[in-house]
């Protein structure tokens, strides 16, 4: 069975060492398989994702993310570009553009038309259903609007993983459901 992910011992520290985020997790997951971590405030969840989209590096332990080990990635931004779309818990949306300005915003530098990449950014936003909002100004969004946006941009690449950081925390049941089911 091939795995997406594998964390053996995995340890975050923050602090100085005074704060243990992560104290040696494993973890496998396989190709194609939706995981959900739940827990408390302050158990690692946040931290477990930096790792895995290798925006920061473990204190100890081994992380493999798509058959590669994440200390041996060369260029984490480009390997992120390329393979990864991450939803913010912040969405992280620039609020002067509009929501589909910042969807198109992982398009960038792509060998894509700025047309293509408009259509591309347009049917994102119509996958999360917002493709009534395209020309609105990210300020101008709801927070679950914005959420929305956020999981559309994170999506236009059709990446090879994502990564989401409590993708439905601001949204209503329905969006959220639409969310996190696996596409057919």
């Amino acid at each position: 069975m091939a795995y997406k992910i594998v964390a053996r011992a995995l340890e975050k520290r923050f602090d100085g060492g005074l704060v243990c985020a992560l104290d040696g997790l494993d973890l496998q997951v396989s190709e194609g398989e939706y995981l959900a971590i739940m827990g408390p405030t302050g158990c690692g969840k946040s931290t477990l994702l930096s790792l895995l989209a290798v925006l920061d590096r473990p204190d100890g332990g081994v992380l493999w993310v798509d058959g590669r080990r994440t200390e041996a990635i060369r260029s984490p931004e480009a390997w992120r570009s390329s393979s990864v779309g991450i939803v913010f818990q912040l969405h992280h949306l620039l609020r002067y553009l509009t929501a589909e300005e910042n969807v198109m915003l992982p398009l960038a530098g792509s060998r894509l038309s700025q047309s293509e990449r408009r259509h591309k950014a347009r049917s994102s936003l119509e996958e999360v259903g917002l493709g009534h909002r395209c020309g609105t100004l990210a300020s101008k969004l709801s927070g679950g609007e914005r959420q929305l946006t956020a999981v559309a941009r994170a999506l236009v690449r059709q990446p090879a993983l994502v990564l989401a950081d409590e993708p439905t925390g601001s949204v209503d049941s329905a969006s959220g459901e639409k969310i996190l089911r696996p596409p057919m």
